[in-house]
């Protein structure tokens, strides 16, 4: 793509990149609330049943700042994806609960399933693993629906303000040429 190209997409495209970006640090902070509630609150009795299956809780502070890093640009993703496919129709939170629902199925298929199916984790864990992922980008997907705006284009300003086009023709018609 050459520069010309990109500064007129950003000129004259529908899509709102800094809406995009507003989008997609929304998402990324719900991210880290809805993690942690997930995470640490509701599935921690499991995780700590299944301890011997996962890193040291020393060994993932020193890691913590790749996961959120790469969280965040997931993040920013997810809301240019969800803007590129953006239809406009009905509820925009309705939108993006439904995008994040079949990012979530993508995600559950090509990821978390095969935490189960390589860790030796317990069959509950796998299970609701699946399901909280489909719940957090349910959230996810709300959270970008309501910030996410086209943006909006100006009409091109024309000389008159014709609004009849048989008026508008005949007015063309009786001008002379220079």
């Amino acid at each position: 793509m050459s520069c010309l190209h990109f500064a007129f997409e950003l000129e004259f495209s529908p899509v709102n990149y800094p809406r995009i970006i507003l989008a997609g640090l929304a998402a990324w902070v719900a991210s880290i609330a809805l993690g942690y509630l997930i995470n640490d609150i509701w599935l921690f009795r499991l995780y700590q049943a299944n301890a011997w299956a996962f890193r040291r809780p020393s060994d993932i502070a020193t890691l913590v700042w790749m996961g959120l890093g790469a969280q965040l640009l997931a993040c920013l993703a997810f809301a240019l994806a969800y803007a590129k496919g953006f239809e406009g129709s009905g509820s925009t939170i309705g939108e993006g609960i439904r995008y994040g629902l079949i990012v979530a199925i993508i995600v559950d298929g090509f990821a978390v399933v095969w935490n189960y199916v390589t860790e030796p984790i317990a069959t509950r864990l796998g299970v609701l693993e699946l399901i909280a992922r489909v719940g957090e980008f349910g959230v996810y997907g709300a959270v970008v629906g309501s910030i996410y705006r086209r943006r909006e284009i100006p009409a091109p300003r024309v000389e008159s303000d014709i609004v009849d086009l048989e008026a508008g023709f005949r007015h063309v018609d009786l001008q002379e040429p220079n």
